[in-house]
């Protein structure tokens, strides 16, 4: 019997790592329920004591997501394990996952601790965190850097302690696929109790051997293998999900071992991702990017015409792309519309089918075929679930390239309807600060990006915007076939997601 392998991920914890990333609870339970279906093993929703707002998301990932072990990340000291323990005590299988560094370097200029003091350390918080919760998990940090004689000794160490789950991670990407396997195989050779824990790997992208380096440490024993969604994370990010899984998968021959996750839940999980973060996926990403099943040359279109296998060594299927397009347009009905939705694998309430509903029949009066891109760009829109503190009435643009673009915006708040006018450096820009002034509350903008959802004079155009304020980063998007009035509803989600978040007080004029 092949060997299993667990799926460790932790997109809600270093994939929220990402520069400019900052996901709210509701985007957090979506995209946890999402990790659910497709059969992960662990989600580590979190790093608990870092602030109010992760304790809380961790503590509602923990009590809404059935079916998974629920861990959350704590360093290696007494309030951190207390913090995380009451954020996952409510799983169905909570883990504690703590770690400390263990290289020269993390231990001289960071902890400015010794080896035995380290070790001591680890040793008493593994065992303290058992106090609470069986499953365990130790990370040593940099590990890759670590002198190998101590790795074996705190390794075999914090075994002895109680942990169950043993984790060494390549956590500055400086590792290589025949030096990292070759690492593993030392733990499994010379720690003598490893065979009673998971041994995991975390490895990051800074060297873009992420995926190489977690492949090579599988085939030479581990068993746990931590990755994001989209390879998301710290500088470079971490080890993508959907190219270990694929890996695996189209591979079966040379590796031989087993997963549990639902492949064809890999696209969508990727988009819900993509858009929650507001972080695009490159055209030419393995797996999930937009060309990774295109093929533009004639040679290849006339291969894969004679034989598919002849240039795709896996199936767009296989990872939940539909080889099929349904047209639909002004003239479908609702049970057409619900049958796309269920194939392109959204499970929506009634409520959020009627209003994706009315959103794509607005659509189609101003588009003749409306794609699936457009669909998921529309359902997108309902999964931050931002509280509507100011909803748009209506903008107006006066612009040209001899006049001072000019937009006069009405917002309605609790009723009552505030116009402000305001000019710019083009529209986008006038509208944006007209919408400032009406909402009464100024950001930074850091980031805008429009991109057309599909192809054509009428594609959906859809923007995101990252903004900042009091040192905190909102992201905010909007869809709509005219791109002023996407870059309008992208400022005023962030606007509202802003305001929801730190809690200001209006004033409007």
């Amino acid at each position: 019997m092949s060997r299993q392998i667990k799926i460790f991920d932790t997109t809600l914890r270093d994939g929220e790592q990402t520069p400019g990333v900052n996901l709210n609870i509701h985007e957090k339970l979506e995209i946890a329920r999402q990790l659910a279906k497709m059969g992960v093993d662990v989600i580590e929703a979190g790093f608990a004591i870092a602030s109010p707002g992760d304790f809380e998301a961790v503590k509602a990932v923990a009590e809404n997501i059935k079916g998974v072990t629920v861990a959350s990340l704590c360093r290696a000291v007494e309030k951190d394990i207390d913090r995380a323990w009451e954020a996952v005590k409510s799983a169905e299988r909570p883990r504690i996952h703590t770690f400390i560094a263990t290289s020269d370097i993390h231990m001289k200029y960071k902890l400015k601790m010794s080896e035995q003091e380290v070790l001591d350390r680890a040793v008493a918080m593994v065992k303290y965190a058992k106090n609470y919760c069986e499953d365990v998990e130790f990370s040593a940090e940099d590990a890759s850097r670590t002198r190998v004689e101590f790795l074996y000794r705190i390794v075999e160490e914090v075994i002895k302690a109680g942990a169950t789950v043993v984790n060494i991670p390549d956590t500055v990407g400086y590792s290589t696929p025949i030096e990292f396997g070759k690492l593993i195989k030392g733990i499994r050779d010379n720690v003598s109790n490893i065979d009673k824990v998971d041994i995991s790997v975390h490895c990051h992208n800074d060297l873009g051997l992420a995926v190489a380096n977690s492949l090579a440490a599988m085939e030479n024993g581990a068993t746990q293998l931590e990755c994001t969604i989209n390879g998301l994370g710290e500088r470079a990010g971490n080890a993508a999900m959907e190219e270990i899984i694929m890996g695996i998968n189209t591979r079966k021959d040379f590796y031989g071992v087993q997963h549990k996750i639902e492949t064809t839940q890999i696209y969508r999980a990727s988009k819900l991702v993509s858009s929650l973060t507001g972080v695009d996926i490159q055209r030419n990403k393995a797996i999930v990017g937009a060309n990774a099943f295109a093929h533009e040359s004639g040679i290849h279109q006339h291969g894969v015409l004679s034989e598919k296998s002849t240039y795709e060594i896996m199936t767009p299927e296989s990872v939940g792309l539909p080889t099929n397009r349904m047209v639909l347009g002004k003239l479908s009905g609702r049970h057409a519309f619900e049958d796309r939705l269920k194939e392109l694998g959204y499970t929506l309430s009634q409520e959020e089918i009627n209003t994706a509903f009315e959103k794509f029949k607005s659509l189609a009066d101003k588009k003749k075929v409306v794609l699936d891109g457009d669909i998921e760009a529309l359902v997108k829109e309902k999964v931050s679930e931002v509280p509507e503190i100011f909803e748009l009435d209506s903008f107006q643009i006066s612009s040209g390239n001899k006049v001072i673009s000019t937009a006069m915006v009405s917002l309605k708040r609790n009723g009552e309807l505030i116009t402000e006018a305001a000019t710019g450096d083009g529209p986008v820009d006038a509208a944006l600060n007209a919408m400032e002034r009406a909402a009464g509350f100024n950001m930074e903008l850091e980031a805008y990006s429009l991109k057309a959802v599909t192809e054509g004079k009428d594609a959906l155009g859809e923007v995101t915007v990252r903004v900042s304020k009091d040192n905190k980063n909102f992201v905010g998007r909007g869809v709509s076939t005219d791109v002023i009035e996407a870059s309008v509803k992208a400022y005023l989600n962030a606007i509202n997601r802003a305001i929801s978040e730190l809690g200001e007080i209006i004033i409007s004029s």
